[in-house]
């Protein structure tokens, strides 16, 4: 069956960096827009950002333009968000997700904090 898996999340301080991964396994990746969501607590879950099949088109919300990258390697059928400049309103837990397809991850806790 469709698995996605993410990792990487962590506690790091205002201003640092962090990668998270996502592995996918069950459906043709390569075929498939992906997404990265995350959900605060006591908020809902919110969009973050989106690549293409071929990883030549990405769209980002507002609130991380200009300091998060996804990225995907489809060799190894992983989607990945590169997170920059990190604030604590970036605390949450972040899922991958197909785009079109309703297939998610488990999730992955970010905590930015000092």
């Amino acid at each position: 069956q469709v698995q996605l898996v993410e990792s990487g999340g962590d506690l790091v301080q205002p201003g640092g960096s962090l990668k998270l991964s996502c592995v996918a396994s069950g459906f043709t990746f390569s075929s498939y827009d992906m997404s990265w969501y995350r959900q605060a607590p006591g908020k809902e879950r919110e969009f973050v950002a989106t690549i293409s099949k071929p990883g030549d088109y990405t769209h980002y919300a507002d609130s991380v333009q200009g300091r998060f990258t996804i990225s995907r390697d489809n060799s190894r059928n992983t989607v990945f968000l590169q997170m920059t400049r990190l604030k604590p309103e970036d605390t949450a837990v972040y899922f991958c997700k197909t785009r079109w397809a309703n297939y998610w991850g488990q999730g992955t806790q970010v905590t930015v904090s000092s």
